[in-house]
């Protein structure tokens, strides 16, 4: 009886666990990297044909998106999951294959026109539907029987709709194990959705550690005005709002925000300005959350509901599903709110708004969400000056904001408390799903100030859970980089991130004015303090 763990691992995409218990195999999530690519994982050391079962956490690409590929590998077994994860993942692997299939086609065309091979995709269209035609439905709070070694049940966790920490009992030779995996926990006091529901007792933990090194902006950010405030100051010097958004989750919390936004009438002068949604999946997925049974929304939206209030639609907004709907939304002069995908701007529509916006002082791009290191999203975070897209230079001119407080993700704190809600101390808790300083500092914080037994172990580590030890220890093994992307490219992109830092400390700095002088004086000295070891 043991786990290995094989993706996100030191990283925080391509989620994958290996759990072997007597003849049975499964996994818990098999998800696809996403962004920069910094540790080589260990393949599957078994042959997909073998896999019994799939343990889904929740929907997103990074925990799901491998699943069409497992099945063309010859995965025959059933994929469990909340009926809410198994509706989104109707649309979104779908959508993938879709992009798998489009990327291949376009980097055959290339290939071929320099004597090379033709490109197949990663997976097609029937592989997603043939594995969307092995997914099971779970409640939450009911125990399954997967097989006779292995039950589980599924918990609330409050990230996307449908998101799930998953309790698993695995029974060999007349002995049973718990474990559990805490999928990607949620955010507290989020739009939409429920707070993260504890799990009472657990032998072993996997938990993430997206945030594991970081709190939230301190204080319950009220997002509404702190959008509409955004809002209002863009379109008054006659710019666009560009949300680059996740499709499923992020941009139907926006549409929640705005809706209040006109509701109360925060955004002056402007009437019903338009409010685009550019994106096929969030709008498919938008419908999904208005007909989803009520168990999976929060109390506020369930109230808005019950008194016949749609609780993401409104006045002003357009739904662009068409190629030609996206390029009319650049064609109209007029100052609106583009909601588009993806989230951290490494491919689809969004892409498009970005290169006729960035290079506009009036226009405001606005991130609501996590930009993993890589990411075109995270390079305009870190205070890039010039970006590429599509093969052009374009100057970035436009105001780059973040949403304080918006994210999907429980921070360090958020973390913290979960795991108060057991019973008992787990014998052992496994961090992943996280950069290597946010899994490695949130480790250290749980054994040295905490007082867990607790690791974050890299691909290919397996632990044996009966006889509660490690098996197999592995090193990170960093990916090698290609010839010109050594260190000098690499200390360029620190120093800008670095300028970028500074550059936001003043501005905070002087938004101080007028606080008590004891408090200023305060800040001043540590800011002096670093100045001074910086300098030696």
């Amino acid at each position: 009886m043991k786990i290995t763990f094989l993706g996100a691992a030191h990283e925080v995409t391509g989620s994958c666990t290996l759990i072997e218990v007597g003849e049975k195999k499964g996994l818990v999530d098999c998800g696809m990297e996403q962004g920069k690519d910094l540790f080589v994982n260990q393949e599957l050391p078994v042959n997909p044909a073998d896999i019994d079962f799939v343990l889904l956490t929740h929907a997103h690409i990074d925990h799901s998106g491998n699943l069409p590929l497992l099945y063309k590998k010859g995965f025959r077994g059933t994929v469990y999951a909340s009926a809410a994860t198994c509706a989104l993942c109707n649309i979104m692997l779908m959508d993938c294959a879709h992009i798998q299939m489009s990327e291949a086609e376009w980097k055959s065309r290339k290939s071929v026109r320099n004597g090379g091979p033709e490109i197949e995709p990663l997976y097609d269209i029937e592989d997603a539907r043939a594995l969307l035609g092995r997914m099971r439905p779970c409640g939450y709070g009911t125990a399954v029987q997967v097989n006779e070694s292995v039950s589980i049940r599924f918990t609330d966790v409050g990230h996307l709709l449908g998101s799930a920490a998953i309790e698993v009992w695995l029974t060999e030779g007349g002995e049973t194990r718990k474990i559990t995996f805490s999928g990607d926990l949620g955010n507290l006091d989020q739009p939409i959705l429920k707070d993260p529901q504890p799990v009472g007792d657990t032998e072993y933990l996997v938990i993430e550690s997206t945030y594991g090194d970081r709190l939230h902006d301190k204080g319950r950010v009220d997002y509404v005005p702190a959008l509409a405030e955004r809002i209002q100051r863009t379109l008054d010097r006659g710019g666009n709002v560009i949300i680059p958004s996740f499709a499923v989750g992020r941009t139907q919390e926006m549409l929640y925000f705005i809706r209040e936004i006109k509701e109360k009438g925060l955004v002056k002068g402007h009437g019903d300005f338009p409010v685009y949604v550019d994106s096929p999946l969030a709008i498919e997925a938008t419908g999904i959350f208005l007909q989803c049974d009520t168990e999976y929304v929060d109390e506020e939206m369930q109230r808005l509901i019950r008194a016949g209030v749609n609780p993401i639609v409104f006045p002003g907004l357009a739904l662009s599903v068409s190629q030609e709907e996206s390029r009319a939304i650049n064609e109209d002069k007029t100052p609106k709110v583009i909601i588009s995908a993806s989230g951290m701007c490494d491919a689809g529509r969004v892409r498009h708004h970005l290169k006729h916006n960035l290079w506009r002082p009036e226009s405001m791009v606005l991130f609501v969400g996590y930009q993993s290191e890589g990411t075109l999203g995270r390079i305009l975070v870190d205070g890039a000056d010039e970006v590429k897209l599509f093969n052009e230079s374009i100057r970035v001119r436009a105001e780059i904001d973040v949403l304080p407080g918006v994210s999907g993700h429980a921070d360090k704190a958020g973390l913290i408390a979960w795991l108060g809600g057991f019973r008992e101390k787990p014998k052992m808790v496994f961090v992943n799903h996280g950069d290597p300083d946010a899994a490695d500092s949130f480790t250290a914080c749980l054994s040295g100030e905490l007082g867990y037994q607790a690791a974050a172990p890299y691909s290919g580590t397996s632990f044996d859970l009966l006889r509660g030890e490690f098996v197999r220890v592995t090193q990170g093994r960093p990916i090698e980089k290609r010839p010109g992307s050594g260190r000098a490219r690499t200390v360029s992109a620190a120093f800008t991130r670095l300028v970028a830092a500074a550059e936001r400390l003043l501005r905070v700095s002087r938004s101080m004015e007028g606080r008590p002088n004891k408090e200023l004086a305060s800040y001043a000295d540590q800011i002096t303090k670093m100045a001074d070891k910086m300098e030696k």
